[in-house]
């Protein structure tokens, strides 16, 4: 008997370098990635050298000017294929969000100097970033954050603690929002900071449930000097910049939240079509069957919310409210379609030989990071009914 296969995700690619594009990301994620996710996973590995392979690949760079070293993608692209990677190991396709993430500062707000001098390497040249917004006391209220930036003369001193930094240590520069003025969102500024600047130090990572292969770790900033030049944008601009960020890095969120409720469903398939009870293949049985279509609809709507999300920002229009649906619906699919896929595969489904218990535990975190689900929620209700009355 012949084991059934899921034929890939049916993609509407706008143009043929698209079509190309996700033929190699599929091929790298079928050769590079997959067959070491699980073993790397449960090791706690992060694969570095993986990043590095994606960084000569053009696939670290995708959303950015070609001008700068990027790939001139539009984010319907891009988001497809951050889909693809976190199919086959979340912890790549989550880190490809985040160092994306990190970019989207200087190469939205940088001067023309800032970007030909540090985006060539940024996106192309084998480094990895990450992104330091959260603080121990400042998670969704990052407005509250408290690590101070004071200056001398053309030099800033940085002084406080991140907390939650994916890439925390291992990272080659950070894009890190600190307070330089008065409380609240108006005095905070953006730098870009070397990994091994002095006084830059990261904490053991933390122990998690999932993504143990992805480090995260608070940083230590003890007197981390930066010059004005690493100054992104105005003095005071940096939680607009941190929003702005924030708006495209929650569509990544929700592709890689896709790719996981896609590989779940994908498990689901092959196992019920093989596994037989009672002298046929369990997916004959109609109240599977009717889990499997429910997963299948959950996981199309999702990636036809954050496509059209991702749409609205390729053509330059406000996509604020549609990233946080694109977040909240995403990752609450990824957290319901793993849970399925766990059930569907029984007893097995919650051992470590099968990788459906990995999905849901991951899936977990993605409700989490980037702005909370209950966050999402307040954003999209601030769209609709305007600001909360105090």
């Amino acid at each position: 008997m012949t084991e059934y296969v899921p034929p890939p995700v049916d993609r509407r690619l706008p143009t043929e370098e698209a079509r190309d594009l996700m033929a190699l990301v599929r091929e790298l994620a079928e050769r590079e990635i997959r067959p070491t996710a699980a073993e790397e996973e449960e090791a706690g590995r992060f694969p570095r050298a993986l990043f590095t392979l994606l960084s000569e690949s053009g696939l670290l760079s995708l959303p950015y000017a070609e001008e700068f070293g990027g790939g001139d993608q539009p984010y319907e692209v891009y988001l497809q294929v951050l889909e693809e990677l976190a199919a086959a190991r979340l912890t790549v396709g989550l880190g490809v969000s985040v160092h994306t993430l990190a970019c989207h500062a200087l190469a939205g707000f940088g001067t023309k100097e800032q970007r030909a001098e540090h985006l060539p390497a940024m996106l192309g040249g084998g480094l990895l970033g990450a992104y330091c917004l959260s603080e121990p006391s400042a998670g969704s209220d990052a407005a509250s954050l408290t690590t101070r930036a004071t200056r001398s003369g053309d030099t800033w001193t940085l002084e406080g603690t991140k907390a939650w930094i994916t890439h925390g240590g291992v990272a080659d520069f950070y894009t890190v929002l600190a307070r330089t003025g008065d409380s609240g969102p108006h005095g905070i500024t953006a730098f870009l900071v070397p990994g091994d600047a002095e006084g830059l130090t990261a904490a053991k990572p933390e122990r998690k449930m999932g993504m143990k292969g992805s480090p995260t770790a608070q940083l230590h900033f003890d007197r981390v000097r930066v010059p004005d030049s690493r100054r992104i944008g105005d003095e005071g601009q940096g939680f607009t910049i941190a929003l702005s960020a924030l708006d495209s890095g929650r569509l990544g969120i929700a592709a890689c939240a896709v790719g996981v409720a896609q590989a779940a469903l994908d498990e689901a398939l092959v196992y019920t079509a093989d596994r037989r009870q009672f002298g046929r293949p369990i997916a004959d049985f109609q109240g599977l069957r009717f889990m499997l279509a429910d997963m299948a609809t959950q996981v199309e709507a999702g990636r036809a919310l954050y496509l059209s999300a991702a749409r609205l920002r390729d053509a330059g229009l406000p996509f604020s409210k549609e990233a946080a649906m694109a977040k909240l619906f995403c990752t609450d699919t990824a957290m319901k379609v793993t849970t399925d896929a766990v059930q569907l595969l029984g007893g097995y489904g919650y051992t470590l030989d099968f990788p459906a218990e990995r999905y849901m535990r991951e899936a977990k975190v993605l409700q989490i990071v980037e702005g909370t689900n209950q966050i999402q929620r307040m954003v999209i209700a601030r769209h609709l009914a305007g600001p909360e009355s105090h």
